[in-house]
Protein backbone atom coordinates (compact mmCIF):
# COMPACT_ATOMS: atom_id res chain seq x y z
CA UNK A 1 0.00 0.00 0.00
CA UNK A 2 1.45 3.18 -1.12
CA UNK A 3 0.80 6.54 1.09
CA UNK A 4 1.25 9.06 -0.51
CA UNK A 5 1.23 13.11 0.23
CA UNK A 6 1.77 15.17 -2.73
CA UNK A 7 -0.34 15.90 -5.54
CA UNK A 8 2.39 15.27 -8.17
CA UNK A 9 2.87 11.49 -6.54
CA UNK A 10 -0.73 10.44 -6.65
CA UNK A 11 -1.32 11.87 -10.06
CA UNK A 12 1.51 9.99 -11.15
CA UNK A 13 0.50 6.49 -9.64
CA UNK A 14 -3.16 6.57 -10.45
CA UNK A 15 -1.61 7.72 -14.42
CA UNK A 16 0.25 4.46 -13.98
CA UNK A 17 -3.20 2.61 -13.54
CA UNK A 18 -5.21 4.09 -15.66
CA UNK A 19 -2.95 3.83 -18.52
CA UNK A 20 -2.72 0.20 -17.70
CA UNK A 21 -6.55 -0.60 -18.16
CA UNK A 22 -7.37 -0.88 -14.52
CA UNK A 23 -10.39 0.47 -12.96
CA UNK A 24 -9.57 3.03 -10.53
CA UNK A 25 -12.29 2.97 -6.99
CA UNK A 26 -12.01 6.11 -4.40
CA UNK A 27 -13.18 6.75 -1.37
CA UNK A 28 -13.00 10.46 -0.26
CA UNK A 29 -12.44 10.75 3.73
CA UNK A 30 -11.80 12.88 6.81
CA UNK A 31 -10.17 9.68 8.43
CA UNK A 32 -11.05 8.55 11.88
CA UNK A 33 -12.02 5.72 9.84
CA UNK A 34 -15.12 3.29 11.31
CA UNK A 35 -17.24 0.77 9.93
CA UNK A 36 -19.24 3.36 7.64
CA UNK A 37 -16.05 4.17 6.48
CA UNK A 38 -14.72 0.52 5.65
CA UNK A 39 -18.35 -0.95 3.91
CA UNK A 40 -17.21 2.28 1.57
CA UNK A 41 -13.46 0.41 1.22
CA UNK A 42 -14.74 -3.06 0.75
CA UNK A 43 -17.56 -2.23 -1.60
CA UNK A 44 -14.54 -0.26 -4.12
CA UNK A 45 -13.02 -3.47 -3.51
CA UNK A 46 -15.38 -6.05 -4.72
CA UNK A 47 -15.95 -3.77 -8.11
CA UNK A 48 -12.49 -1.77 -8.91
CA UNK A 49 -9.36 -2.89 -10.13
CA UNK A 50 -7.50 -1.04 -7.79
CA UNK A 51 -8.49 1.44 -4.40
CA UNK A 52 -7.92 4.47 -3.55
CA UNK A 53 -8.37 6.50 0.07
CA UNK A 54 -8.03 9.88 0.78
CA UNK A 55 -7.55 10.92 4.58
CA UNK A 56 -7.96 14.49 4.91
CA UNK A 57 -9.72 16.89 7.20
CA UNK A 58 -10.68 19.69 4.91
CA UNK A 59 -10.72 22.53 7.12
CA UNK A 60 -12.71 24.75 4.24
CA UNK A 61 -16.20 22.42 5.13
CA UNK A 62 -16.36 23.74 8.84
CA UNK A 63 -17.35 26.56 9.73
CA UNK A 64 -15.75 29.08 12.66
CA UNK A 65 -17.25 27.86 15.21
CA UNK A 66 -17.23 24.24 14.88
CA UNK A 67 -15.11 21.10 15.60
CA UNK A 68 -12.09 21.42 13.02
CA UNK A 69 -9.77 21.62 15.91
CA UNK A 70 -10.89 18.67 17.77
CA UNK A 71 -12.05 16.11 14.79
CA UNK A 72 -10.84 13.12 15.85
CA UNK A 73 -7.36 12.04 14.20
CA UNK A 74 -6.15 8.65 14.30
CA UNK A 75 -3.48 8.45 11.03
CA UNK A 76 -1.93 5.49 12.81
CA UNK A 77 -5.03 3.26 12.92
CA UNK A 78 -6.65 4.40 9.65
CA UNK A 79 -3.45 3.05 8.04
CA UNK A 80 -3.75 -0.48 9.32
CA UNK A 81 -7.38 -0.58 8.53
CA UNK A 82 -6.56 0.83 5.46
CA UNK A 83 -3.71 -1.88 4.79
CA UNK A 84 -5.90 -4.74 6.30
CA UNK A 85 -8.51 -3.95 3.68
CA UNK A 86 -6.12 -4.19 0.91
CA UNK A 87 -6.12 -0.50 -0.07
CA UNK A 88 -3.49 0.65 -2.86
CA UNK A 89 -3.20 4.03 -2.48
CA UNK A 90 -3.27 6.64 0.75
CA UNK A 91 -3.44 10.40 -0.18
CA UNK A 92 -3.13 12.19 2.73
CA UNK A 93 -2.47 15.46 1.93
CA UNK A 94 -1.34 18.15 4.27
CA UNK A 95 -3.58 21.03 4.18
CA UNK A 96 -0.85 23.84 2.24
CA UNK A 97 -0.65 21.14 -0.57
CA UNK A 98 -5.01 21.18 -1.25
CA UNK A 99 -4.90 25.20 -0.42
CA UNK A 100 -0.96 26.56 -1.59
CA UNK A 101 -1.14 30.48 -0.38
CA UNK A 102 -3.28 32.54 -2.58
CA UNK A 103 -5.31 30.09 -3.05
CA UNK A 104 -8.88 31.31 -4.04
CA UNK A 105 -10.61 29.63 -6.84
CA UNK A 106 -14.27 27.45 -5.96
CA UNK A 107 -16.51 25.20 -7.18
CA UNK A 108 -19.82 25.93 -6.19
CA UNK A 109 -23.39 24.30 -6.50
CA UNK A 110 -25.88 26.95 -6.50
CA UNK A 111 -29.44 26.72 -5.73
CA UNK A 112 -31.76 25.07 -3.02
CA UNK A 113 -29.99 21.97 -3.15
CA UNK A 114 -27.09 23.72 -1.11
CA UNK A 115 -28.99 26.57 0.42
CA UNK A 116 -31.37 24.19 2.44
CA UNK A 117 -31.33 22.01 5.52
CA UNK A 118 -27.50 21.78 6.14
CA UNK A 119 -26.90 24.29 4.02
CA UNK A 120 -28.45 27.09 6.04
CA UNK A 121 -26.96 25.59 9.18
CA UNK A 122 -23.59 25.61 8.04
CA UNK A 123 -22.97 28.63 5.85
CA UNK A 124 -20.40 27.70 3.22
CA UNK A 125 -20.13 23.59 4.21
CA UNK A 126 -20.97 22.88 0.64
CA UNK A 127 -18.47 24.99 -1.00
CA UNK A 128 -15.84 23.54 0.88
CA UNK A 129 -17.50 19.73 0.15
CA UNK A 130 -17.57 20.52 -3.34
CA UNK A 131 -14.22 22.31 -3.90
CA UNK A 132 -12.68 19.68 -2.09
CA UNK A 133 -14.42 16.87 -4.03
CA UNK A 134 -14.04 18.28 -6.83
CA UNK A 135 -9.86 18.40 -6.70
CA UNK A 136 -9.80 15.52 -5.06
CA UNK A 137 -11.22 13.67 -8.02
CA UNK A 138 -9.21 15.60 -10.42
CA UNK A 139 -6.33 14.46 -8.50
CA UNK A 140 -6.80 10.95 -7.89
CA UNK A 141 -8.91 10.76 -11.26
CA UNK A 142 -11.10 7.84 -10.55
CA UNK A 143 -13.52 5.90 -12.37
CA UNK A 144 -16.27 5.28 -9.48
CA UNK A 145 -15.88 7.43 -6.12
CA UNK A 146 -18.11 5.92 -3.02
CA UNK A 147 -20.23 7.83 -0.80
CA UNK A 148 -22.45 7.00 2.46
CA UNK A 149 -25.90 7.91 2.13
CA UNK A 150 -25.70 9.21 5.54
CA UNK A 151 -24.39 12.29 4.53
CA UNK A 152 -27.99 12.56 2.16
CA UNK A 153 -27.46 15.81 1.20
CA UNK A 154 -24.00 16.31 0.71
CA UNK A 155 -24.52 12.61 -1.24
CA UNK A 156 -27.30 14.38 -4.01
CA UNK A 157 -24.93 17.85 -3.88
CA UNK A 158 -22.02 15.81 -4.99
CA UNK A 159 -24.33 13.87 -8.08
CA UNK A 160 -25.52 17.17 -8.74
CA UNK A 161 -22.01 18.47 -9.12
CA UNK A 162 -20.46 15.18 -11.44
CA UNK A 163 -23.48 15.32 -13.48
CA UNK A 164 -23.45 19.28 -14.32
CA UNK A 165 -19.91 19.69 -14.75
CA UNK A 166 -19.74 16.71 -16.94
CA UNK A 167 -17.13 14.57 -14.20
CA UNK A 168 -16.00 11.39 -16.11
CA UNK A 169 -16.72 9.12 -13.18
CA UNK A 170 -19.77 7.53 -11.29
CA UNK A 171 -20.48 8.26 -8.12
CA UNK A 172 -22.22 5.32 -5.97
CA UNK A 173 -24.20 6.01 -2.98
CA UNK A 174 -23.75 2.94 -0.31
CA UNK A 175 -26.10 2.37 2.63
CA UNK A 176 -26.15 4.03 6.11
CA UNK A 177 -23.83 1.61 8.37
CA UNK A 178 -25.32 1.06 12.04
CA UNK A 179 -24.18 0.47 15.46
CA UNK A 180 -26.27 -3.11 16.54
CA UNK A 181 -28.62 -0.69 18.31
CA UNK A 182 -29.41 1.61 15.12
CA UNK A 183 -27.01 4.39 16.20
CA UNK A 184 -25.84 5.51 12.72
CA UNK A 185 -21.73 5.12 12.81
CA UNK A 186 -19.94 8.84 12.82
CA UNK A 187 -16.75 9.75 13.39
CA UNK A 188 -18.43 12.37 15.99
CA UNK A 189 -19.74 9.72 17.90
CA UNK A 190 -16.01 9.65 19.81
CA UNK A 191 -17.74 12.78 21.41
CA UNK A 192 -20.48 11.61 23.39
CA UNK A 193 -20.76 10.52 26.54
CA UNK A 194 -22.26 7.64 27.58
CA UNK A 195 -25.68 9.38 28.44
CA UNK A 196 -25.38 11.09 25.70
CA UNK A 197 -24.91 8.02 23.51
CA UNK A 198 -27.63 6.49 25.35
CA UNK A 199 -29.47 9.92 23.95
CA UNK A 200 -28.57 9.84 20.64
CA UNK A 201 -30.49 6.60 19.96
CA UNK A 202 -33.71 8.56 19.57
CA UNK A 203 -32.63 9.80 16.32
CA UNK A 204 -33.01 6.24 14.61
CA UNK A 205 -36.38 5.78 17.05
CA UNK A 206 -37.30 8.84 15.45
CA UNK A 207 -36.74 7.93 11.91
CA UNK A 208 -38.21 3.82 12.34
CA UNK A 209 -41.39 5.93 14.03
CA UNK A 210 -41.87 7.74 10.26
CA UNK A 211 -41.19 5.08 8.16
CA UNK A 212 -43.48 2.89 10.46
CA UNK A 213 -46.68 5.22 9.90
CA UNK A 214 -45.69 5.37 6.42
CA UNK A 215 -45.92 2.04 5.80
CA UNK A 216 -49.18 2.25 7.64
CA UNK A 217 -50.84 4.24 4.65
CA UNK A 218 -49.87 7.88 6.10
CA UNK A 219 -48.77 10.13 3.34
CA UNK A 220 -48.84 13.89 4.55
CA UNK A 221 -45.51 15.29 5.00
CA UNK A 222 -46.62 16.86 7.57
CA UNK A 223 -47.58 14.59 9.97
CA UNK A 224 -44.64 12.16 9.24
CA UNK A 225 -42.71 15.30 10.29
CA UNK A 226 -44.40 15.70 13.25
CA UNK A 227 -44.44 12.01 14.30
CA UNK A 228 -40.91 11.97 14.09
CA UNK A 229 -40.39 15.19 16.21
CA UNK A 230 -42.43 14.42 19.14
CA UNK A 231 -39.97 10.93 19.39
CA UNK A 232 -37.18 12.98 19.01
CA UNK A 233 -38.37 15.72 21.94
CA UNK A 234 -39.16 12.47 24.11
CA UNK A 235 -35.56 12.74 24.87
CA UNK A 236 -34.07 15.89 27.57
CA UNK A 237 -30.51 15.96 25.90
CA UNK A 238 -31.46 16.60 22.47
CA UNK A 239 -31.94 20.14 20.99
CA UNK A 240 -33.27 19.75 17.65
CA UNK A 241 -31.89 21.85 14.14
CA UNK A 242 -34.29 20.14 11.42
CA UNK A 243 -36.89 17.39 11.05
CA UNK A 244 -37.75 17.13 7.53
CA UNK A 245 -39.62 14.61 4.52
CA UNK A 246 -38.42 16.44 1.04
CA UNK A 247 -38.11 14.94 -1.92
CA UNK A 248 -35.45 12.20 -2.09
CA UNK A 249 -33.72 13.77 -5.37
CA UNK A 250 -34.15 17.77 -5.20
CA UNK A 251 -34.72 18.17 -1.39
CA UNK A 252 -37.32 19.96 -2.42
CA UNK A 253 -40.00 20.54 0.25
CA UNK A 254 -43.07 18.44 -0.50
CA UNK A 255 -46.90 18.54 0.82
CA UNK A 256 -47.56 14.72 0.25
CA UNK A 257 -45.23 11.34 -0.26
CA UNK A 258 -46.47 10.60 -3.79
CA UNK A 259 -42.62 9.26 -4.95
CA UNK A 260 -39.43 8.36 -3.42
CA UNK A 261 -39.12 10.68 -0.68
CA UNK A 262 -36.56 11.49 2.35
CA UNK A 263 -36.73 11.92 6.10
CA UNK A 264 -33.69 13.91 7.38
CA UNK A 265 -32.78 14.91 10.95
CA UNK A 266 -30.15 16.79 12.49
CA UNK A 267 -30.37 16.98 16.11
CA UNK A 268 -27.79 18.50 18.94
CA UNK A 269 -26.92 16.34 21.97
CA UNK A 270 -25.03 18.11 24.25
CA UNK A 271 -22.62 19.29 22.33
CA UNK A 272 -22.17 16.97 19.64
CA UNK A 273 -24.46 17.94 16.23
CA UNK A 274 -25.42 14.54 14.53
CA UNK A 275 -27.12 14.18 11.08
CA UNK A 276 -29.49 11.02 10.30
CA UNK A 277 -32.27 9.80 7.54
CA UNK A 278 -33.83 7.33 6.24
CA UNK A 279 -35.70 6.63 3.15
CA UNK A 280 -39.41 6.86 2.10
CA UNK A 281 -40.29 4.64 -1.12
CA UNK A 282 -43.79 3.92 -2.60
CA UNK A 283 -42.90 1.29 -4.38
CA UNK A 284 -41.31 -1.21 -1.83
CA UNK A 285 -43.85 -0.01 1.34
CA UNK A 286 -45.20 -2.71 3.63
CA UNK A 287 -48.92 -2.43 3.63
Amino acid sequence: MQVLHTVSETRTATTEVRMAGRKIGFVPTMGALHDGHMSLVRRAREECDYVAVSIFVNPTQFGPSEDFDKYPRTFSDDLEKCKKARVDLVFAPPASEMYPPGFDSWVEVKGFITQTLEGECRPNHFRGVTTVCAKLFNIVGPDVAYFGMKDYQQLKVIQKMVRELNMPLEIVPCPTVREADGLAMSSRNSYLSPEERDAALVLSRSLMKAQEIFASGEREAEVIEGVARQVLLSEPLVRIDYVAVRDAETLEPIERVEKEAVVLIAARIGSTRLIDNCLLSVEHRTD
